[in-house]
């Protein structure tokens, strides 16, 4: 428990926030440039809930802020506080609640009866190059991770993350081989 709540009940955007200023501090602009990029084959969040739970965590001594004037602007500044990291090794010390997987691709297959077995195939294309664009940039991560092994500790846990995206890529894309010869083969026998 932290600070009388249980792991279950905390919210997961708190510890990717705190994840992320564990390594750097950032602006919120950053943060959500991190999740789009690095973290957005397994997580991300919108502005509208990242600036609240940067408020939040603030607001329970978990980060700070500060203002800073760069090229006539204010920008706020996010650092994550001692007590900020505590409750992160916390939360990664406590067991993963669930991994889940959600793709609107496969929703549409789920129900593709009502559309027919032509736009079916149309979902199963676009998710293949969708897929394919993933993992050619997953692979150069990879090989950019792996020539920077020796300077820093963390790459290696960056790069566990970038080799399961591989793994699950190339798996998505054996499927998608699979999933269209089931209809060219239905094509076939009628």
């Amino acid at each position: 428990m932290i600070r009388g709540m249980a792991m279950a009940a905390e919210k997961k955007l708190d510890c990717v926030i705190l994840g992320l200023l564990s390594h750097e501090e950032l602006t919120g602009y950053e943060i959500k440039k991190r999740m789009d990029t690095a973290l957005k084959y397994f997580w991300g969040a919108s502005y509208g809930s990242i600036y609240p739970t940067l408020s939040d965590l603030v607001g329970r001594g978990l980060a700070d802020k500060r203002e800073e004037r760069e090229n006539n602007r204010n920008k706020l500044i996010y650092t994550i506080t001692d007590a900020g990291r505590d409750y992160l090794k916390a939360w990664l010390k406590a067991p993963a609640e669930r991994d889940e997987l959600r793709y609107e691709t496969l929703l549409k297959l789920f129900f593709g009866n009502e559309s027919g077995e032509e736009q079916a195939i149309v979902h199963i294309e676009a998710f293949r190059e969708k897929t394919e664009t993933e993992l050619a940039y997953l692979l150069k991560a990879q090989q950019a991770l792996k020539a920077c092994l020796d300077e820093d500790e963390t790459h290696k846990y960056y790069l566990l993350t970038v080799e399961f995206g591989i793994k699950t890529c190339r798996a998505y894309l054996e499927w998608c081989g699979e999933a269209k010869k089931t209809f060219e083969n239905q094509e076939k026998k009628q």
